[in-house]
């Protein structure tokens, strides 16, 4: 009897993660991942904040919920198991006016629906004792939140597949796939099409998961519109100011989170990110732009009902992007001795977020099969933490049951 071959496209964290499952679920499996770079792990599995999130802001039942919370288990696990560093640092997330506690208690009602462990609402004072220099009304600690560096538990897990068998093609970047019968062919981008055909095959493409997806006969929606989002390290010498992730309270009028503290791996403390659209899907320096990626959002007209309703949150992130002392001033209500710390450019994440032709975002994972391909069209933040999870939903609720 024949082998059975897998492919994935993509060799960031939640690629790897599926190649991974796949040779958990059956050894006897030939896996092939293809990854457009010359190492793994480029693209947003390093361009992020690090944290493990806990499952705290998604909508009971989803797939964000229900992912999230079986990838922190899976993720723990994993860095202790392979001696990756994994901080339980914890997180508070803020109230500072009376209008946004009822918003704060609704999070506490998901968390508690979605099994975040040690959750609990606090005062001011208990406040002060987790975060001693922290402002606020009444928060929300979540002592469980940790945080990771992604790229190391991606890097690791390309080790760990590749000794379990596994062939990493670097430099390969996919241009469509073609089903034809019993088998999926690869068209890599150079027009070259890949010698063998493969059983079944995976698209964890981030960033071009929309062209991959359309390129290969899936439909055009959801669409990948590039959000940047910035991070500043904070003067080392202000670090301790912040003992782990101190978080605003989510505003709806907003489509994105706000700019927040947040502690790495490393020990450093970051501000940020800011949200504002990207002058390129993988601009990761700030400082050039891509033509193709522009037009392609300008010329969607979900891109622009989301612009039209979304003005008041668009100058907003506007005045964090063109000043760097209004960015740290944001992030100083929570922190008032951190008002005039200086900073320095940290690192730049480009949000892969899918948006639907209404203008609106597609608020939950999008993982799509179709016959022997399934494309992953949508996985931001908790995206990372769950990858683990998605490796297991994709392999054992999609292809298993294919």
């Amino acid at each position: 009897m024949r082998q059975k071959r897998y492919a994935v496209i993509g060799g960031g964290i939640n690629g790897l993660a599926v190649a991974r499952q796949l040779i958990l679920e059956n050894p006897d499996i030939q896996v092939t991942v293809f990854e457009k770079e010359d190492s793994v792990a480029q693209h947003q599995s390093s361009h992020n904040s690090g944290v493990v999130h806990a499952g705290l802001y998604y909508e009971p039942g989803g797939l964000k919920a229900t992912l999230c919370r079986r990838g922190v288990d899976l993720i723990r696990a994993y860095c202790t198991e392979h001696n990756v560093p994994y901080d339980e640092c914890g997180k508070v997330v803020v109230a500072l006016k009376d209008e946004e506690l009822p918003r704060l208690e609704a999070i506490y009602r998901k968390a508690q629906a979605n099994g975040v462990p040690d959750v609990r609402l606090i005062g001011p004072e208990e406040l002060k004792e987790i975060e001693p220099n922290c402002v606020g009304i009444r928060a929300l600690y979540s002592p469980r939140t940790a945080i990771v560096s992604y790229g190391q538990i991606a890097e690791q897990i390309a080790r760990e597949i590749q000794m379990k068998g596994a062939r990493i093609c670097l430099n390969s970047p996919v241009h469509k796939l073609i089903e034809r019968s019993d088998q999926v062919h690869i068209e890599l981008q150079s027009g070259e099409v890949f010698p063998q055909g493969f059983d079944y095959v995976v698209a964890c493409a981030g960033l071009q998961s929309d062209r991959l997806a359309m390129n290969s006969g899936d439909k055009e929606t959801p669409k990948i519109v590039p959000f940047f989002g910035q991070y500043y390290v904070i003067d080392e010498t202000y670090k301790s100011h912040v003992k782990g992730l101190i978080y605003p309270v989510p505003d709806p009028r907003f489509p994105f989170l706000g700019v927040h503290f947040t502690k790495r791996i490393d020990g450093q403390m970051t501000i940020g990110p800011n949200a504002f659209i990207s002058m390129g899907r993988e601009n990761y320096t700030g400082d050039r732009f891509n033509l193709r990626d522009i037009v392609d959002y300008l010329g969607y007209g979900g891109f622009w009902k989301f612009a039209a309703r979304n003005v008041p949150s668009t100058l907003r992130e506007l005045r964090t992007v063109v000043s760097k002392s209004i960015f740290v001033r944001e992030a100083a209500k929570y922190v008032p001795s951190l008002a005039n710390v200086s900073v320095s450019p940290a690192v730049r994440g480009i949000r892969a977020q899918a948006m639907e032709g209404d203008g609106s975002l597609a608020d939950d994972f999008v993982i799509r099969q179709t016959g022997r391909v399934t494309h992953i069209r949508n996985a931001p933040s908790p995206g990372a933490t769950s990858s683990l999870a998605i490796g297991e939903h994709i392999v054992r609720n999609l292809i298993r049951s294919h």
